[in-house]
């Protein structure tokens, strides 16, 4: 397909798991496998399209108050993600609180960017993420001048981009803390469908959408 312009970076907003498997007469900790597939569908069509950057969102350290069952298979959804990426080619980036127990051990090695076959996307993969530890990680780190002078180096993620488009399903109308300084002038898209219920269409829409926009990045 043609666009006029299309994103370098995408953000990814995977909403409605659990709201799906209970529509589907599943336990909700059901959901989350099922939106492992979905992803590498949209993918592959980003890499069809030519996009160099997508994030996905896996789940915040706020998601692991949820039930334990909720807990543990959502992470494990995250493990069997990054193993199946590891067979695709792509550079993975996985940023979360590494130190913490709720991190998944099998994921750390990942925490600087690996490349899988011939690297052709940037991958990054928000496992047990906050935004106040992303953004405070800088502030104990380094000297608060430096912080004022290049905040974006300084923060965890600091090897994300600037996002230019947001796309996120479920129907919410919120970020969820999603990567706070990288998003600054993202645009932002609302799929109603939920994210199992993934189709190449939904992404279309959004793209669509995305080229009649005025990006002005506040100038």
């Amino acid at each position: 397909m043609n666009f006029k312009r299309i994103p370098q970076h995408v953000g990814i907003i995977p909403d409605g798991n659990r709201r799906w498997a209970v529509q589907h007469g599943l336990r909700k900790q059901d959901g989350y496998e099922k939106g492992i597939d979905p992803g590498f569908r949209l993918y592959e069509q980003c890499l069809e399209l030519g996009i160099e950057e997508i994030t996905f969102y896996g789940f915040t350290q706020d998601n692991t108050k949820r039930p334990p069952e909720q807990t543990a298979s959502f992470q494990d959804a995250c493990i069997k993600a990054v193993r199946g990426l590891a067979q695709r080619d792509a550079a993975l980036l996985v940023v979360g609180n590494y130190k913490s127990p709720l991190f998944p051990k099998e994921l750390i090695p990942y925490t600087n960017r690996v490349t899988f076959g011939r690297g052709l996307i940037k991958i990054n993969f928000l496992v047990n993420y906050s935004w106040q530890w992303d953004l405070f990680v800088g502030v104990c780190s380094y000297d608060k001048k430096l912080i004022r002078a290049n905040i974006q180096n300084t923060v965890a993620s600091k090897d994300v981009s600037r996002i230019d488009l947001i796309v996120r399903w479920g129907g919410r109308r919120r970020l969820s803390g999603f990567l706070p300084l990288q998003s600054v002038y993202a645009d932002f898209f609302v799929v109603d469908e939920l994210w199992p219920d993934y189709k190449p269409d939904h992404f279309i829409s959004a793209l669509r959408w995305y080229e009649q926009q005025d990006i002005t990045l506040g100038g």
